[in-house]
């Protein structure tokens, strides 16, 4: 029933039980000539591309939600007594229309959207809040599951499905059904409202980056990029039908280009344009992002919390707002002390040059780059042409996966996709059996979100037969025609981080739907796709894949050992910026339920120097008008979790170090153990039983170079 498409939804509850006649009218316009009218003939149940057409989706979604209803309303009236069979395996066989429609929606809107399904998209949002709560405030539904819940004790249920009645009840009850009627009538006004300005947040951030993109008509401007990067801008510009050349941007602060771009004017234009994205006449975020803050307090009031942040940790590792910023006050001083001594150690080089200005934040990369050549005589240039994407992925990525967990990968180029730059893979597990389909979107576009993720198509599941269907999403630099695509170790970074999320989704193994693959907290989703970033510099993969894209050389060992040696430079800042957005979202979220619409400058500011992160020169990684992690990704007191998470990859990766490392007895291992696990046991002791303790933060601080190692 409540799958991990879920998430998205929102909706206008007009009824989950409205009589057969209104839903008769509603699927009127969907019938058997509709692509997903039936689960897809395709391998893997692998969605038809080639054969859905952007007026397909709505009438699908609003069919799937009926028949939704349908379905539930025979679970609400059975006249036998509730059971685990009868209610939640039940619940679980719910749904499959609308999570095949609405899995391939999201897909596209996020990837590869357009105007029209943008207003789809904005007409559905408060359509599916309402469908999910009609379900989860639904009175007589809610009686069945508190039956079973209230009696789970005595029904011999076997661990994994103890554990689906325990996540559904709690999923329930941190909805509000247990609010009385007139409560959930508000509840369901605030969700209705919210999911509005979640999905304008996003529309208004995609159009904000594509208008705030750098352009010129002056290659001069353009001075430090290479010629492919100068002939990508041509190209970027040409597509938009701009004059000259045009730089995208990406959905963080800092931009990559720079790191290279000379001219110190251009820099700050580029800088100040994506500081500046969200807040212009016309299409400014600010009131939204307001608007959203309140809600979300007032929704945590109704539900019984002092604040949002308590309301939505009540189900996450981390318990509380006051564990989470205990956590992060622990890395804070390390951090900001760090930065600020590599503040010092660039402006030094700024002065050295006779450069005559201070140190701002669009300088950083630049001279940081000069600052890390200096150091460790290592340079971006000399690193990308090692770097080819193709095969960082399939002699990097894929290879790593193979000798870990004895995984296959097999062009599939049979699979329809919904953008050209799509590939797709069938993964054959090491005895030849089929596992799963992967298809990778790496390259940025105009109507792609920022940022990357993963998702599935297919959520892995014993109870429906499903094997699993995922895809990674990126947004990394697209060559121009004929040139190799030559990326960062950032970006490689990138890709193993996100595959990481792709096997949390392909190896699970498990019964229940909502309890598949990466159906976990954030704050342990996070921990395999920052695990797997490792094994990207572990020099048996290493040495695999990091070859020159014209002679197929290896990269040489001098050079290969001062990327390792340069592991710690510039951590104090990378952490900082990440620590200043942690701090941001939790103090948006921790304001009381009576708190006026904030000015959102002024708010910025006061909370990033009440969370003594408030560094000039270190921005945080997101500002709040561009955030979209928070406001519309639902991430919204969540993104410490990428902090929270680091601490387990590297406590996890300490003990592979201490267990012989890169085998695939560990692997195996690290794979039954927690990779095919999904949300089947209390993660802290899933971590527990695997690591042999819990978590401890040392690691952490020694890989970022906090403490001696």
């Amino acid at each position: 029933m409540i799958r991990s498409t879920l998430y998205f939804v929102a909706c206008a509850a007009t009824a989950l039980f409205m009589t057969d006649t209104s839903l008769t009218a509603q699927t009127a316009a969907f019938g058997p000539e509709n692509p997903f009218y039936s689960p897809s003939a395709l391998p893997f149940h692998a969605p038809p591309f080639d054969r859905i057409k952007d007026a397909d989706y709505q009438p699908a979604i609003e069919a799937g939600m009926a028949e939704q209803e349908r379905e539930m309303l025979v679970i609400t009236n059975n006249s036998a007594a509730p059971t685990f069979q009868n209610t939640f395996v039940a619940m679980e066989k719910t749904g499959l229309l609308l999570q095949r429609a609405q899995a391939a929606f999201n897909a596209v809107t996020g990837a590869n959207t357009n105007p029209y399904l943008q207003n789809v998209q904005r007409e559905l949002a408060p359509k599916l809040a309402a469908h999910q709560d009609a379900i989860y405030l639904n009175p007589k539904l809610f009686a069945r599951v508190r039956t079973v819940y209230q009696t789970r004790a005595r029904l011999q249920l076997d661990p994994e499905s103890q554990r689906l009645v325990e996540i559904v009840y709690d999923q329930f009850v941190h909805a509000g059904a247990a609010l009385s009627d007139a409560d959930k009538e508000k509840l369901k006004k605030l969700n209705e409202e919210a999911s509005k300005l979640e999905d304008e947040f996003s529309r208004g951030l995609l159009e904000a980056a594509k208008k705030a993109a750098y352009t010129t008509t002056d290659k001069s401007a353009l001075a430090g990029l290479t010629d492919a990067q100068i002939a990508a801008a041509a190209q970027a510009a040409a597509a938009r039908k701009v004059e000259g050349y045009l730089i995208p941007l990406q959905n963080t602060t800092q931009q990559p280009d720079l790191t290279e771009l000379s001219n110190r004017a251009t820099r700050e234009t580029l800088f100040q344009q994506g500081w500046t994205r969200a807040e212009q006449p016309g299409n400014d975020l600010r009131p939204v992002v307001a608007r959203l803050a309140q809600l979300r307090a007032q929704k945590a009031k109704l539900l019984g919390f002092d604040t949002y942040a308590a309301w939505k940790l009540e189900d996450q590792m981390a318990k509380t707002p006051d564990a989470v910023l205990h956590f992060l006050n622990e890395l804070i001083p390390a951090a900001t002390a760090k930065a600020q001594a590599e503040g010092k150690d660039i402006q030094a080089v700024i002065d050295a040059q006779q450069g005559g200005f201070h140190l701002e934040p669009w300088d950083w990369d630049f001279y940081a780059e000069q600052v890390r050549k200096a150091k460790y005589d290592l340079d971006e240039s000399q690193i990308k042409p090692y770097f080819e994407i193709d095969n960082v992925l399939e002699s990097g990525v894929f290879y790593a996966a193979h000798l870990l967990y004895g995984l296959s990968f097999t062009e599939r180029k049979n699979i329809p996709v919904w953008q050209p730059d799509v590939r797709v893979f069938e993964v054959q597990d090491a005895n030849g059996t089929p596992l799963a389909l992967f298809y990778c979107d790496y390259f940025k576009r105009d109507n792609k979100n920022g940022g990357a993720w993963m998702s599935s198509f297919v959520d892995q599941s014993r109870l429906l037969g499903d094997l699993p269907v995922v895809y990674n999403v990126a947004n990394l630099p697209k060559p121009a025609p004929g040139e190799p695509a030559l990326i960062s170790a950032d970006d490689v970074r990138t890709m193993f981080h996100e595959f990481g999320h792709a096997l949390h989704g392909m190896l699970s193994n498990v019964q229940y739907p909502t309890l598949s693959g990466t159906s976990v907290p954030r704050d342990f989703v996070e921990f395999p796709s920052q695990f797997n970033e490792h094994w990207a510099t572990y020099p048996a993969v290493f040495q695999h894949y990091a070859k020159h894209y014209k002679t197929g050389e290896p990269m040489p060992a001098d050079l290969a050992a001062k990327i390792l040696k340069a592991r710690d430079f510039n951590q104090g800042y990378s952490l900082t910026e990440l620590l200043s957005a942690s701090m941001l979202d939790m103090q948006w979220h921790t304001q009381p339920s009576g708190a006026p619409l904030e000015n959102v400058d002024d708010f910025e500011k006061q909370a990033l120097e009440k969370s003594h992160v408030a560094l000039a020169t270190v921005p945080p990684r997101y500002r709040s008008t561009y955030f979209l992690h928070i406001w519309s990704n639902d991430y919204a007191a969540g993104y410490y979790a990428y902090q929270w998470t680091e601490m387990l990859d590297d406590d996890a990766w300490q003990w592979f170090e201490e267990n012989g490392g890169f085998t695939r007895a560990n692997g195996d291992r690290f794979r039954r153990m927690v990779l095919s696990r999904g949300n089947t046991e209390n993660l802290a002791t899933m971590y527990a039983n695997w690591r042999g303790r819990a978590p401890e933060i040392g690691a952490m601080l020694k890989d970022r170079g906090l403490t001696e190692k």
